[in-house]
């Protein structure tokens, strides 16, 4: 061996290697990750870049390795004057290696810690919609013998307790159902869960819809907060008997149109939760072919314009004006119209189901 120098440079050369290989192996994982979490694409070609720099690195050192082993058998002294040089970047490399390693870990570690930041600002995104799609769902199921519609508008705020269903209680009677928590936040959204699939018990062990309410006005005050209370109304359609029973817990006037006529469904007794031992009463109407009923939740009458509310009796216009458009359109009119009303955007959620008897 004619220049044993030169395998000093090899050996730091192959630990300048290593140090490089450590970082894009880091490198490689958080691109990994990067990648499956579907990131940015700027991001992930940074991240890429890096891992590009730092394998060259080390395929760089590794094949200065192999040449300064080559060189030690021969004599050629200018050339070993120029590996002895890159002997120095070769210790710069080993020495700060920790420092190269630590770099790469820690740019690893930031992005799995904004990954999981971003899974949890997704989560907080999603569950509203999620809830919703429970409470207020878009999809109903088609029910023989009526046309169904209906819109949701998510407000402003944080999660709120709007909620509507549709019963098939026999194959001739139908409950349609609307009904709204007070407060926003998961609480009220919670309660609006075990409220709506409580009352489909009720509605099915009992046939008059004021003593469905009762036992869930029981059932809700026995479990939920004090701040709580749910206003609901409940429209039984009879095809049968050609009627319609409905009850209401403190919510706003549904409106029916019958005989030409709009006319108000309105409570029946107090909202729910108040009073664990409030009574409830039912009221029976005729119900004919092409009669509409329209239920909605506060969120639609309580819009603001100023001083102004959209009210109820804007409501009882739309239904009026043209009773019989599509509900699903009437629906949407209704809401297009509160959103053209208000003096900005809307507060409150907006639930409204409109069903007509073919």
């Amino acid at each position: 061996m004619d220049q044993p120098l030169l395998l000093v440079l090899a050996v730091a050369a192959v630990a300048a290697a290593s140090v490089w290989a450590r970082s894009a192996r880091y490198r490689q994982r958080q691109l990994r990750r990067t990648e499956l979490a579907g990131a940015d694409p700027d991001q992930v070609a940074l991240v890429r870049s890096d891992l590009r720099k730092d394998a060259l690195a080390a395929a760089l050192w590794v094949l200065v390795a192999a040449t300064a082993v080559v060189m030690s058998f021969r004599t050629d002294t200018s050339a070993t004057v120029v590996l002895l040089v890159l002997t120095i970047p070769a210790v710069v490399s080993v020495v700060l290696g920790r420092n190269f390693v630590a770099e790469a870990r820690v740019a690893q570690a930031r992005a799995e810690l904004e990954r999981r930041a971003q899974e949890v600002l997704d989560q907080e995104e999603l569950a509203p919609r999620r809830w919703a799609a429970r409470l207020a769902p878009e999809d109903l199921p088609d029910v023989t013998g009526f046309e169904i519609g209906r819109v949701y508008q998510a407000g402003s705020g944080l999660m709120a307790g709007d909620f509507y269903d549709l019963v098939r209680l026999s194959p001739s009677r139908l409950a349609a159902v609307i009904g709204d928590v007070s407060g926003h936040g998961i609480e009220p959204a919670i309660t609006a869960f075990q409220a709506k699939y409580l009352l489909r018990v009720f509605l099915r062990q009992y046939r008059d819809p004021a003593q469905a309410l009762e036992e869930l006005n029981a059932q809700m005050s026995a479990v939920g907060r004090p701040e709580e209370f749910i206003s609901l109304c409940v429209v039984v359609f009879d095809t049968a008997a050609g009627t319609l029973r409905h009850a209401s817990a403190g919510h706003p006037a549904a409106w029916l149109w019958h005989g030409r006529e709009v006319r108000p469904l309105r409570a029946t007794g107090p909202v729910l939760m108040m009073d664990p031992r409030a009574e409830y009463t039912s009221r029976e109407r005729t119900l004919d072919s092409g009669d509409l009923c329209l239920l909605y939740t506060d969120g639609l009458s309580e819009v603001r314009n100023g001083g102004q509310m959209f009210g109820e009796d804007r409501v009882a216009a739309a239904v009026r004006r043209d009773p019989g458009v599509s509900v699903d359109v009437l629906c949407k009119s209704l809401l297009e119209a509160a959103s053209d009303f208000s003096s900005g955007p809307l507060p409150d959620d907006i639930a409204i189901l409109a069903i007509r008897r073919d």
